[in-house]
């Protein structure tokens, strides 16, 4: 059994026969948060990119649960500083940890940390995406994307039964191209994920998985601090 908690924006939290992961913790900051970083207890944080919206949380809930954060090199650099475990990777490798494998996939956006205070932004490496293996699940989470095409590389190289697609638009692609991407990554269910949760990304999730549905492709708009569980 896998269980999926959505604590909105993009992150995701996935447990499975005792283990227990997170995807970008953005719980702090979010305003539409039903959960607080008290409440979630992992053994893993995975970070896409180093955008605030994605990292804000993961220092204070990694040691909070002395968890290990995995991430790409330059972003797992900066956060090992401030006193966390870390695991280096980078687009196209993959690492086998205690749950099962996670493989780093490409990504279309940008990553770097603003300091607004120095007038300075600090590069944090590629951005990417990950293929998750866990409870005899294959999860991809894309991050934040653009379209591109080898998504169909993705689906053709994993057999996806999970996908989490950002449909918010502006900063991410938007719901027309996240179903084309749906339909070449072949996942039995999808996800979608970055929407609404600030005015710029606001978007209608009911009507996106409507869409899927249309193309055949089973999927569901979950709720901030909803649970799904696939057997």
């Amino acid at each position: 059994m896998l269980e999926i908690r959505f604590h909105g924006h993009s992150s995701v939290q996935l447990t499975s026969e005792g283990h227990s992961i997170m995807i970008d913790p953005f719980i702090s900051g979010n305003p539409l948060a039903k959960t607080t970083l008290a409440d979630i207890r992992v053994q893993y944080i995975l970070l896409t990119h180093g955008h605030q919206d994605h990292i804000l949380d993961a220092v204070e809930l990694a040691k909070a649960n002395d968890a290990t954060i995995v991430a790409t090199h330059e972003l797992a650099t900066y956060l090992g500083w401030q006193g966390v475990k870390t695991i280096s990777m980078n687009l196209g490798g993959s690492v086998t940890l205690p749950f099962g494998k996670v493989k780093m996939t490409q990504a279309f956006h940008s990553s770097g940390v603003v300091l607004d205070d120095q007038h300075q932004i600090v590069y944090m490496g590629m951005p990417g995406g990950f293929v998750i293996e866990l409870g005899g699940k294959t999860i991809y989470h894309a991050g934040d994307t653009g379209l591109f095409g080898d998504m169909k590389l993705i689906g053709d190289r994993h057999d996806i039964d999970l996908a989490f697609l950002p449909i918010g638009d502006v900063f991410t692609m938007g719901p027309d191209d996240a179903i084309i991407a749906a339909e070449w990554i072949d996942a039995d269910y999808v996800v979608p994920i970055h929407y609404d949760t600030f005015p710029p990304i606001k978007q209608d999730g009911e009507a996106f998985v409507a869409a899927l549905a249309e193309k055949d492709i089973r999927g569901k708009a979950l709720k901030p601090g909803e649970i799904l569980r696939l057997p």
